[in-house]
């Protein structure tokens, strides 16, 4: 087995990930009486009320600003630097009200007009630290959704749920134009009450129960708008700033660097519990195997945590009420500290007496993030033996850059972990792995380099240009393989950065087959830039940003920015490249290319292709669960296209009954031909709830057996890598056109 060390040379913390973080977003509604145009921005402030208002920048929010002024438009630092000038202050302007209002469902055109005049402000508001005009605008946004959720709890009293005419709800509003005024803010919201209503009617619910539902629901998304605070506020207008720059360039305010580095990293301190809010309190939603929650035996899912104390003595806070986060960051600690927390059992009322538990914090890697293998049987056919192939499922490119640093002897790795699973797999005697890379977005420049590594001798995997033209190459430096046998990578448009410099590699090196969509097309390279170095602050004050520093090339000198990996047997397009992927973003960067680095050449899968096609066609053609994915795909595109749903009982009515025969049908037939039981099928219509009105523990379970439901896609390209392994086999003139070097890593032979 070949285990990845660090490279002497340096250890690039950077990472390559496909989209920026979420800004604020909310479900929900509002709309009022507009108040008075302000002369200036402190005369919005005071029309607000004090009370609904985060506070004013701090003096660490105000010297953040400034750094990330200072980043952002230097070249020694930026890939793409811009001036922050006029015209970038405009484009921050507009990414500011659609992280409010991306919707347009909050705004009006007059709210807009008025605020027309903080366009050329936003600008002097980053260098001065004055941000009068972010937080002027944010104040009349929550007057607006404060509104929104009053005249929808009111439109639940009134008598306009019947639903027989034409009317239809436009649920996607992002290219629609701002509605004029409060009567035109009225009507839509009217419409999305009644389908609401109607989703949760034609899901069986009655009258009483439907308005109950809604009424809470819309409470609780005012709620969640009201507990906002001036670090949110805070993010979000940086955030204008850096997706401004380009679309993977981030500020993350403290708190957010935080989670975000433990996503990275796959573990964190605290009790091993994923935790959701529900109505004013948290609930447990899932129980890390291994931590101290697991080994307690005394915590389950849908238990409710009312209070948290600290050691053995600290006082006991009540937390009902409290944001999720601020919840969080009370019982995350410290390894070997104690937390104290009153839960109460999730079968028992609200008001019953909470049960105490004492927990000691521990270490917890978040296994369900990490990679994991199986194997897929392929029953002899036609002629050809029976085949066992691989599978390796790697949801991200993670690596614990603290313990890497620290050389400590289990830091979590990517690589390692498919280094340990592809030993198991080769133990097991299989004929070939699939790395499945579908939605990996991306994590470490680190991880992408090292993995390609496990299959490749020693060589160059990726080319990276910095802001000033210099190109560097990095490459894998140890020499073995882990894994030299058929190999095939498994993309589609959700496999992005990271993903596409490991995809790519492979299919320079002509390695192994990828298989799948063009994946996303995100080309560049981001650092995570601590703003608390320059200060050397002791503890964190200032946040950190995500700053994309180089693009990245491919060994054969081509870009995957904007045009992606491209497969070589493809799939059908489950969404459109104007839909998702890098060349949906207005300021990605083009694709170009720089020239080529020698590499090694395995093998050219070119003369094998047409043969693979045609038995991939004729295989899917009897397929059934691969013809049911690519119909579900077409009428999902469909549906896309139309940006709204009819509000007609009978017709949406129809549409329901059409999709529960399909399923049952379906469910009938896979009994009939002995395929494997979709475990969803029967529970796959909308509810119309919320997550967080749903029951905890069931939609958990509901969410463990979607990873039992069928895949006709990862099955097709083990049976695509099998063809393959017998094509080659069979003909030994072909194996030797298409492997020409057999004494080298991708000699397929049995």
């Amino acid at each position: 087995m070949k285990i990845k060390t660090p490279r002497a040379a340096t250890v690039l913390v950077a990472f390559l990930l496909t989209a920026p973080v979420a800004l604020l977003a909310a479900d929900g509604a509002k709309t009022a009486q507009l108040p008075t145009p302000p002369q200036s921005d402190k005369a919005l402030l005071k029309s607000v009320d004090a009370k609904t208002l985060p506070n004013a920048p701090t003096t660490d929010q105000t010297t953040a600003a400034k750094l990330v002024y200072g980043l952002l438009s230097d070249s020694r630092y930026a890939y793409r630097p811009r001036a922050l000038d006029d015209t970038l202050s405009a484009d921050m302007y507009k990414r500011y009200l659609e992280a409010l209002d991306g919707g347009k469902q909050f705004f009006t055109a007059q709210d807009i007009a008025r605020f027309d005049a903080y366009k050329f402000k936003f600008d002097d508001a980053i260098k001065s630290g004055n941000l009068d005009p972010a937080y002027a605008i944010f104040g009349t946004y929550r007057q607006r959704f404060d509104a929104r959720v009053t005249y929808a709890r009111n439109l639940l009293k009134q008598d306009i749920f019947t639903f027989t005419g034409n009317d239809r709800f436009e649920y996607d509003r992002e290219d629609a134009p701002w509605v004029a005024d409060e009567a035109a803010l009225d009507a839509l919201w009217k419409q999305t009450v009644r389908n609401d209503w109607l989703r949760l009617k034609l899901a069986g619910k009655q009258p009483e129960d439907i308005r109950k539902t809604l009424d809470k629901r819309y409470l609780n998304m005012a709620k969640g708008v009201a507990e906002l605070k001036g670090e949110d506020v805070f993010q979000t207008f940086l955030n204008s700033y850096a997706n401004a720059i380009d679309p993977h360039t981030d500020y993350f305010t403290p708190r957010s660097a935080d989670n975000f580095n433990m996503t990275m990293s796959l573990s964190l301190e605290g009790i091993g519990a994923v935790l959701q809010k529900q109505d004013d309190v948290v609930a447990i939603r899932e129980i890390v195997p291994g931590g101290p929650a697991s080994k307690s035996h005394k915590l389950k899912v849908g238990d409710r945590i009312v209070a948290v104390g600290q050691s053995d003595s600290g006082v006991m806070e009540d937390v009902v009420g409290w944001r999720i986060d601020d919840v969080v960051g009370k019982i995350r600690g410290a390894k070997g500290t104690k937390v104290r927390l009153d839960v109460i059992p999730a079968e028992a009322g609200l008001d019953s007496h909470p049960n105490r538990l004492v927990l000691v914090r521990d270490k917890v890697r978040l296994e369900d993030q990490a990679a994991k293998s199986e194997i897929i049987t392929l029953p002899a056919a036609n002629g050809t033996p029976a085949r066992r192939i691989g599978v390796v499922k790697l949801p991200g490119f993670y690596q614990d850059f603290e313990g890497r640093r620290r050389n400590d002897g289990d830091y979590a790795s990517a690589t390692r972990d498919v280094a340990k699973l592809l030993t198991k797999l080769r133990g097991d005697k299989v004929d070939g792995v699939v790395l499945d890379l579908r939605n990996n977005g991306g994590g470490s420049l680190d991880e992408a380099i090292d993995l390609t590594g496990l299959f490749i001798e020693r060589g160059p995997v990726v080319q990276q240009r910095e802001s000033g033209g210099r190109v560097q190459v990095y490459g894998d430096e140890d020499s073995g393989i882990a894994w030299e046998g058929p190999l095939a990578v498994l993309i589609n448009r959700g496999s992005a950065s990271a993903s596409e410099i490991f995809a790519g590699a492979i299919q320079d090196y002509g390695r192994g087959l990828v298989i799948g969509e063009t994946s996303f097309g995100k080309g560049t390279v981001q650092n995570l830039v601590d703003l608390d170095r320059w200060p050397a602050n002791e503890t964190a004050r200032f946040g950190q940003v995500k700053l994309t520093i180089a693009q990245f090339f491919r060994v054969s000198g081509g870009s995957t920015q904007n045009k992606g990996v491209v497969p070589d047997i493809a799939f059908p397009v489950s969404v459109d490249a104007s839909e998702f992927g890098e060349s949906t973003y207005d300021n990605a960067l083009p694709w170009t290319r720089i020239a080529g680095v020698q590499h090694t050449r395995y093998g050219n899968f070119a003369p094998l292709l047409p043969k693979l096609e045609t038995m991939h066609s004729a295989r899917i053609a009897k397929d059934k669960e691969f013809q049911w994915w690519s119909e579900d795909v077409a009428q999902f595109r469909e549906e896309r296209a139309k940006k709204s749903v009819s509000l007609n009982e009978a017709e949406r009515r129809a549409e329901r009954d059409r999709d529960d025969a399909k399923r049952k049908l379906r469910q009938e037939q896979r009994k009939a031909l002995g395929l494997a039981i979709d475990p969803l099928a029967d529970d796959n219509a909308d509810d119309g709830l919320a997550s967080s009105e749903r029951d905890i523990a069931k939609d958990a379970a509901r969410e463990k057996l979607a990873d039992q439901r069928p895949d006709p896609l990862l099955r097709e390209s083990a049976a695509i890598l099998a063809d393959a392994v017998q094509l080659l086999n069979a003909d030994g003139k072909l194996s030797a056109t298409v492997l020409p070097q057999a004494a080298t890593p991708g000699h397929w032979a049995d």
